[in-house]
């Protein structure tokens, strides 16, 4: 049977956003599919691509991610340009590479991917895998990312493909800027190919599309080329969808073949069998190196992970107990290990929904399950007039491992997602807070375009003020049940003690200025409560206010930080006045070497002057 020949839309640069996801697909129903010529898709044309191929030493120095946008760019490919259409923004395959650099942890960009599947539960998905799988023609490893969601038509996989297009509008999707399907892709591996099948009514398709870098580069492209193409798959076979002519069809094809892990149209064909009736597979391939050439994923260091390579292997050496303690908890995890990140990056369990990661599902982890005095705390933020209102309630407590354990933070999420992880709010240094993590969800403020961070905002400053003040709050009422002492109490005791013995103790509490709310002492004044008693609580008669005389507890509290605002202030100043006095002996020792030239260079003149007149004489 002939190929199913469709009409040829307008050729046309279609970035703008639509209003809602139904409209496209409704949009799609109708077979209205956009050929998008350059930007995103192979144009349909007569006549073979004029390529200009890169030395082969070339390749081997842009595996490396961060070196990948340092190519030598060659004679132009020949531009498309069809009658009667106008010219068109060009868009450098560099631009590729740039635009990924936005994803400076490769977790994130894998995160990128995973959100679209989560977004896609919404239409059906209950799963996506992750793993990895070997490419026959080099035996290198590949990235797979697979869902049963929804799935792409024809229109749709061209607006996944193209540059700043979003159809997710809903308060619910995560997705919104149209660009993280080619920043994370791109900041795994250098191509990446693309089947989606779909159902609409009575109509199914599948599509393939290939991002190559590789090809982009090594062709001398001047602009981003995507070939794809789509079969109707309504009936009992596959059947070519082709827009303009066979030939062009076939030129698509041939150019993923060339440029894909697969060799064959029965091989790229066969990557639709596992897919059913509606779903999409990613495979992501030229995996980027780090520095040392190596991969910058970890495939083996673990069968059921992927880890990145560069963090793991920072705890390799020997380490200290505490440290090794340290790094096991899932604070530390989350910087290498995919799992342990994927098992925090969304809130709410799912109910239907699995992340199966190397074929082992993921479970999910809130860490405000585990902690220990906890706590909730409602914010309200103080938006712009005629804004909806928010109300953020914050899970606020110690870590079960607290006081051993120096992790503070607090996990916040925007729409169920993971934004920042452990945000430590207190001051470096200072014991205040130690062990104090909370979890919140904060819809109101928008993330950075790589999802890893919060745009720099006054909500975002009031934000974090007000965090500050919940563990300055919690602490100062919770810290006697892992072991620390307020510092309002501490006073008190010392005031019934003898000059002298006060006198002592305060000098143990100028040792400890770096904590400015606490002091870490027993009640007995003898022994370590971190050590040996961690959960001992504060007797009730060392907080009766009576035993203070006339002076508060919360006076003494106040008036102990103003003194050690002043103290660390003095501090600053010393550490200034330091660093001047060792410029200005430095700028003192430099003008000294150069009187010392100075008084050489006119020693010299001077003997110089003495020989000419005696040898005038």
């Amino acid at each position: 049977m002939p190929p199913k020949t469709e009409k040829e839309p307008p050729n046309v640069v279609d970035l703008a956003s639509s209003d809602d996801e139904g409209g496209a697909r409704t949009a799609a129903a109708a077979n209205k599919v956009s050929t998008i010529t350059s930007l995103t898709e192979m144009p349909q044309t007569s006549g073979a691509i004029t390529t200009f191929v890169l030395p082969s030493e070339e390749a081997l120095e842009s595996r490396s991610f961060w070196k990948a946008g340092n190519y030598a760019v060659g004679p132009t490919s020949k531009s498309f340009m069809l009658q009667d259409t106008l010219e068109h923004a060009r868009v450098h395959p560099k631009f590729l590479h740039s635009n990924a650099t936005s994803h400076k942890w490769a977790f994130g960009a894998i995160a990128e991917l995973m959100d679209n599947a989560v977004d896609e539960i919404h239409h059906g998905a209950t799963f996506i895998k992750i793993d990895k799988v070997d490419v026959l023609k080099d035996n290198s490893p590949a990235l797979l990312f697979q869902d049963d969601g929804g799935g792409m038509n024809p229109e749709l996989i061209r607006k996944c493909m193209s540059l700043g297009y979003s159809s997710k509008k809903s308060n619910t999707t995560i997705g919104q800027y149209g660009n993280g399907f080619k920043t994370s892709t791109m900041r795994l591996g250098a191509d990446v190919i693309v089947f989606s099948r779909s159902t609409s009514g009575s109509k199914a398709t599948q599509s393939v599309g290939l991002l190559s870098y590789t090809f982009l580069r090594r062709t001398g492209q001047d602009d981003v080329i995507v070939p794809m193409i789509d079969f109707d798959i309504s009936g009992h076979w596959a059947e070519p969808i082709v827009y303009s002519s066979q030939e062009d069809w076939s030129s698509n094809l041939k150019t993923i073949l060339e440029w894909s892990p697969f060799s064959s149209k029965e091989e790229l064909l066969l990557q639709f069998d596992d897919i059913g009736p509606h779903g999409t597979k990613i495979v992501i391939y030229n995996l980027w190196l780090n520095d040392e050439g190596i991969y910058e994923l970890a495939f083996d260091d673990d069968d059921e992970d992927i880890r990145l390579r560069d963090e793991a292997l920072r705890g390799a050496t020997k380490l200290h107990k505490k440290t090794v303690e340290l790094q096991s908890h899932i604070s530390y995890r989350i910087r290498y290990s995919l799992r342990a990140y994927a098992s925090m990056l969304y809130l709410r369990k799912f109910n239907n929904f699995q992340i199966i990661l190397r074929g082992k599902p993921v479970e999910q982890f809130n860490i405000a399950d585990e902690l220990k005095y906890l706590k909730v705390v409602t914010y309200k933020p103080q938006l712009a007039a005629g804004s909806k209102e928010y109300t953020v309630e914050t899970t606020i407590g110690f870590i079960k491992e607290a006081p051993n354990l120096a992790v503070a933070g607090f996990n916040v999420y925007h729409k169920n997602r993971l934004i920042r992880p452990f945000w430590k709010v207190t001051a470096d240094g200072s014991s205040k807070g130690n062990g104090v993590v909370g979890v919140l969800e904060a819809d109101f403020i928008e993330p950075a375009h790589d999802k890893q961070d919060f745009e720099r905002s006054s909500l975002f400053v009031r934000l974090e003020n007000r965090l500050k003040q919940m563990v300055m709050d919690f602490w100062k009422n919770h810290c006697h049940f892992i072991g620390y002492q307020p510092l309002g109490v501490h006073l008190a005791n010392m005031k019934k003690q003898s000059p002298a013995h006060q006198h002592k103790n305060s000098s143990n509490l100028q040792a400890e200025g770096d904590d400015q709310s606490m002091v870490h002492i027993p009640a007995n004044g003898e022994q370590d409560l971190r050590d040996e008693q961690p959960g001992l609580d504060v007797p009730n008669e060392a907080m009766s206010e009576d035993d203070l005389g006339d002076i508060s507890i919360d006076q003494l509290c106040e008036e102990n930080i103003q003194l050690f605002r002043r103290c660390e202030e003095h501090a600053r100043n010393k550490s200034e006045l330091k660093q001047t006095i060792e410029e200005l002996e430095k700028e003192l020792e430099d003008m000294r070497n150069k009187c010392a030239q100075i008084s050489s260079h006119i020693q010299a003149k001077r003997k110089q002057k003495v020989k000419l007149e005696s040898d005038f004489l």
